[in-house]
């Protein structure tokens, strides 16, 4: 898929990070749970959650990770292009992961078929299993079979604004705010499903390079 010009950005912001899986070894600027589950694969090339990975989270959280390594963000505008692979039930996912400071620090959006206390929300893991910290939700997604669909997140540090859009880029389906955590990680995943992740591109004021410390690299 090709990825269009964004839109809405704000003032001073610049494209810190983009990424369309087109050579193969665009696999090694990430850090993951477990390698062996991530493959590029794909007719137009695209990162792909392919199993499960061999992971056991110290607190109740998702146990598919993909983190961009090395590159710290503070505010920004991530979107992306993801496809989701597992059989339809209700908590078919798939995750976004940001202000990641450890494996038991950070936010994640888990965007769900169907919403409950664990489903389709936004999320904080602070040293203890995750907790539901948006404010505004919607009933769920149609992942569909097949479907590639653009997600947008907005993340403001000062007011601790957070905001997730889902195909349409111009209605929030998730809204929190937090300011736990202001700068780390940017990722990708699942809680437990599978999927395939394409069109990366994070906007913002700054970026700092920064060697991750946890999770290995392919």
């Amino acid at each position: 898929m090709k990825a269009e010009k964004a839109s809405n950005l704000p003032k001073g912001y610049r494209l810190l990070y983009q990424q369309d899986f087109s050579k193969a070894d665009a696999i090694k600027e990430f850090a993951m749970t477990d390698p062996d589950a991530w493959k590029i694969s794909g007719t137009n090339s695209s990162l792909e959650l392919a199993a499960q990975s061999k992971y056991t989270p110290v607190v109740r959280s998702p146990v598919n990770i993909a983190l961009i390594a090395d590159k710290l963000f503070t505010d920004f505008v991530l979107e992306a292009d993801l496809l989701q692979t597992s059989k339809e039930y209700g908590h078919r996912d798939m995750c976004l992961f940001f202000g990641f400071q450890s494996p038991t620090n950070f936010y994640y959006v888990h965007i769900a078929t169907a919403t409950d206390v664990h489903a389709h929300n936004i999320f904080i893991v602070n040293g203890t299993l995750r907790t539901k910290i948006s404010k505004q939700t919607t009933p769920g997604v149609d992942w569909g079979n097949g479907v590639w669909h653009k997600v947008r997140v907005e993340r403001t540090v000062s007011d601790g604004t957070i905001k997730i859009y889902f195909d349409d880029l111009t209605k929030p389906i998730m809204v929190a705010e937090d300011k736990t955590f202001a700068s780390w990680n940017i990722g990708f995943g699942s809680f437990d499903g599978t999927g395939r992740i394409d069109n990366i591109r994070i906007w913002g004021p700054s970026a700092k390079k920064s060697k991750t410390k946890f999770f290995p690299h392919p």
